[in-house]
């Protein structure tokens, strides 16, 4: 070959090697967009639900705040175990194996289930959890009431999140996302029924928001499985099939992937639980803007937690291809998807800082100047969080994809609380900081654990590891 032909086809190789990286970050657009706006808009129905109460006072809204800590403990728990269906799923549809498909949605739906009658059980005592944390019992018991509504949401909101992980599996994400948006004006007419007694319905207050997002959650539920059971593309995977036959073998398989997941999110809950409840320490202003600048991150991660589904799915797909080369690929385009999104929006915040407080605080702030303040310092602290934040979840979600949960734990507790929580509160009360402290420590912490999860996934892919594929026996 001559040194001519030698560029000309350097030159084709590299273009081929920009059009593989091209199209990998155009498919992880695709899957990750629905995603993240699906769960946004589980957001939107919290928002809506949380508006509501607040007309009813401080202290119904405080109520629905602690009811809501009792409940996403054994959420966060549920949500982890199921969420280990979408790289079982996933890989499966890479190695062109439907029955498999079928088998990993089947034990999903059974975990759920099983995890969920329990789970559901014990928010019937919360009133007697929370008079245990310390509660006051008037709140308590208030909770309690919002819970008795709520106990049995847990299922089908769990058979939800399975059920979305096997649409993404097969690379159709969206009809999560319509029954999601159908379901937002749902909620909010429904709550609003049967909070206040409209349109012949009994005023319910607390106990009615909680009977409404339940009875939502089943709505959205039932609508996901006649879908993947009719529609297309799913239902060639007729996910009814045998849904009655237990199928010990492979829940072993995810309880070992999920498992890890569900400690981790704990892990993760748990960090950030303790920055407000050490933020409150400081006063009620540091909390309000803690909030603030904690609600803005929640939003802004919605995005790249798409991404790291999507990420799951994609890397999921090239090992069931048994293609090394298309797993290091997928993870690292979704990677830097991630870190272009976030910085963008880092940006923007950055620079709108002093504004979106009084989103939160109402258009005069006048009486709430320190808080806003200590908000926009917040957000401006929060920088190198936010980037780091979505990196994070997105590394999480390519090692889901190679089935790899167990080192990625380990990483989390360490870096959540050797690193996050010692820095933090190191930062805060010794070190005199207050809540610039504990955004720091958080944002070390975060950092630390993204950069561990991106080494891990390219120590696993540089060597070319694929997990082990179940067959469909």
């Amino acid at each position: 070959m001559t040194a001519h032909e030698s560029l000309i086809a350097a030159g084709a190789e590299a273009r081929a090697g920009r059009t593989v990286w091209r199209v990998e970050m155009i498919e992880t657009v695709r899957l990750a967009f629905p995603i993240a706006l699906t769960q946004l808009g589980q957001i939107a129905m919290m928002t809506t639900d949380l508006a509501l109460l607040g007309r009813l006072g401080d202290h119904v809204v405080a109520a629905a705040a602690l009811a809501h800590t009792v409940l996403f403990a054994a959420f966060v728990l549920g949500m982890g175990l199921v969420s280990a269906v979408a790289p079982l799923a996933a890989q499966a549809v890479g190695s062109r194996n439907p029955r498999m498909v079928r088998r990993s949605l089947r034990v999903g739906l059974w975990a759920a289930v099983l995890l969920g009658v329990p789970m559901s059980l014990l928010q019937l005592r919360g009133e007697a959890i929370l008079i245990a944390l310390g509660q006051g019992a008037d709140s308590a018991a208030l909770a309690a009431r919002y819970l008795e509504g709520l106990a049995w949401s847990l299922v089908p909101a769990w058979w939800f999140i399975a059920l979305r992980s096997f649409m993404g599996a097969v690379n159709r994400p969206e009809p999560a996302l319509w029954i999601t948006l159908a379901a937002i004006p749902a909620n909010a007419l429904l709550a609003y029924a049967l909070i206040y007694g409209a349109f012949g319905l009994p005023q319910l207050d607390l106990l009615g928001a909680g009977l409404a997002t339940t009875a939502i959650n089943v709505g959205m539920c039932a609508a996901s499985v006649w879908v993947a059971y009719a529609c297309r593309p799913f239902r060639k995977y007729r996910i009814l099939g045998n849904v009655w036959r237990a199928d010990w073998r492979l829940m072993a398989r995810l309880l070992a992937i999920g498992l890890p997941i569900s400690a981790t999110f704990l892990l993760e809950y748990g960090l950030f639980a303790i920055a407000a409840i050490m933020t409150g320490w400081i006063s009620t202003t540091a909390l309000a803007a803690h909030q603030i600048a904690l609600t803005v991150a929640s939003i802004l991660f919605m995005v790249p937690f798409g991404m790291s589904m999507a990420a799951t799915v994609r890397v999921g797909h090239a090992v069931g291809r048994r293609d090394a080369a298309a797993t290091r690929k997928a993870g690292f385009a979704a990677v830097m998807l991630g870190i272009a999104f976030m910085a963008t929006m880092t940006i923007l915040v950055i620079v709108t800082r002093h504004q979106i407080p009084l989103a939160f605080l109402g258009g005069d702030a006048a009486d709430a100047g320190a808080t806003a303040d200590l908000a926009a310092t917040l957000l401006m602290v929060g920088a190198t969080f936010f980037i780091a934040d979505g990196v994070q979840t997105i590394g999480a979600g390519a090692l889901r994809g190679l089935n790899d949960t167990r080192i990625p734990l380990v990483f989390s507790a360490i870096c959540f609380w050797a690193i996050g929580f010692g820095a933090s509160y190191r930062l805060a009360f010794p070190g005199q900081l207050g809540a610039v402290g504990i955004w720091i420590g958080l944002s070390i912490g975060v950092t630390a654990f993204a950069v561990l999860l991106v080494w891990r996934f390219h120590v696993l892919t540089k060597r070319g590891y694929l997990p082990a594929v179940p067959s469909a026996v």
